[in-house]
């Protein structure tokens, strides 16, 4: 008997921001790391980090610490790589614990890529049905948007898993809650009661927030009750996660002087964002609403990406995002702006046909100006500007005023 297999799906493409194969970008728009970092105290903190020695392998002090931060218990705190480690250890765990007719995901319409790269790897099937799913995933402020997630209470919510011939043959279903971006929200705040984000699973990277992005480490509030996934989790994970400098970026992420740095360096990123948005109206780009430190846009025209990049700059398209036509763009300083403003009306994407047609064009309208203004001077009479004239009031001057004669009005003065 020949045995049909199921052709394996090619691998999703990975597209990031950030350097590439040009190197570091001078001006980078294309990361959503706080662009006021890095954050000294914790920049100090990561470069003091004892790399010659093991972190404690059960990470017992920091648990200790983001437990505190958090008012869970220490139980509760899973420590990660990094979020796109926790993204495909979890999924993992649901395809391990579910039947494969029973492997299915909920991503949100426009949705950071890992989740859907996770999904592949593990054989989760995506499904557009919210409700009843394996694995459900939310984001908030969202990514590429920036906004908040259309009627994210209500996805927070736990409902129960897919039904197979009328029982019940999974766990209810599990709610992620990617908080990669509260840090950094400058608008209002998460529309989740506690009671409710108690029953969700909330990942944090705070590298972002600190401007840190090189440093790798996160961590994960687990919802009450989930002893069991926390246990397959920690099975699932590699010894010691987190290195030295892992370690350090989190426990400088509790204190009290990072706390107020971040909480300065938002005041400072409004400020950006309304320069930023209204440069890129001015220019006809269509910006989208946003409550964090980043925000997609529309440009008034196509844009090549590629000369841009050449010239010094990245931005983010966001087809990958499922957002065609759009660019995403973090906040950065004035003089960021400054220079992604004269490359963009530097018609890097107009062809030399346009130039040279466009410059002609002016050419000929100012010609054609300073021809009519000859013409209209060769009408004018002497005699009708001074039966002018003798129709102004007679008015005693003005200080200031100097006296005028016709002489004054002949040609050639």
């Amino acid at each position: 008997m020949v045995r049909i297999m199921n052709p394996t799906p090619p691998p999703l493409p990975r597209l990031h921001g950030g350097p590439d194969a040009l190197g570091v970008p001078l001006h980078d728009f294309s990361t959503n790391s706080n662009a006021c970092g890095p954050c000294p105290p914790a920049l100090l903190a990561v470069q003091q980090a004892d790399a010659t020695r093991y972190p404690d392998a059960s990470y017992t002090a920091l648990r200790e610490q983001l437990a505190h931060r958090h008012g869970v218990a220490r139980e509760r705190v899973l420590l990660a790589g990094s979020a796109s480690e926790f993204i495909f250890r979890i999924s993992a765990a649901v395809a391990q614990q579910c039947n494969l007719n029973e492997r299915t995901v909920w991503l949100p319409p426009h949705s950071y890529g890992d989740y859907a790269h996770a999904a592949q790897a593990w054989g989760l099937t995506p499904t557009a049905q919210a409700q009843e799913v394996s694995l459900r995933w939310c984001c908030d402020p969202s990514s590429p948007l920036g906004a908040p997630q259309p009627e994210l209470a209500r996805l927070c919510e736990p409902s129960p898993a897919p039904l197979a011939s009328g029982r019940l043959t999974a766990p209810p279903s599990l709610v992620v809650l990617d908080r990669a971006y509260e840090p950094l929200r400058l608008d209002g705040a998460v529309a989740v009661s506690a009671e409710a984000l108690h029953q969700v699973w909330q990942l944090w990277s705070p590298n972002k927030a600190l401007g840190l992005t090189g440093v790798r480490a996160a961590y994960v509030i687990a919802p009450l009750d989930s002893e069991a996934m926390v246990a397959t989790l920690e099975r699932l994970c590699p010894s010691w996660p987190l290195g030295a400098h892992g370690v350090a970026l989190l426990q400088a992420w509790v204190q009290p002087e990072v706390q107020a740095w971040l909480a300065q360096s938002l005041h400072t990123l409004r400020e950006w964002k309304a320069l930023q948005t209204s440069m890129l109206s001015a220019l006809g780009w269509t910006c989208l609403p946003s409550v964090a430190n980043f925000f997609c846009a529309r440009p008034s025209q196509a844009l090549d990406l590629n000369a841009v990049r050449a010239a010094g700059i990245k931005l983010r398209d966001t087809s990958s995002f499922g957002l065609p036509g759009h660019i995403r763009l973090s906040v950065q300083p004035p003089a960021a702006q400054d220079a992604l403003n004269t490359v963009l009306q530097s018609r890097l994407n107009v062809s030399s046909g346009q130039l040279i047609a466009s410059a002609a064009a002016e050419k000929m309208a100012s010609f054609q100006t300073l021809d009519n203004l000859r013409k209209e001077a060769a009408l004018g009479k002497r005699e009708d500007v001074e039966s002018f004239l003798e129709r102004v009031p007679n008015v005693p001057a003005q200080a200031g005023d100097a006296p005028l004669s016709v002489d004054h009005l002949d040609h050639g003065h």
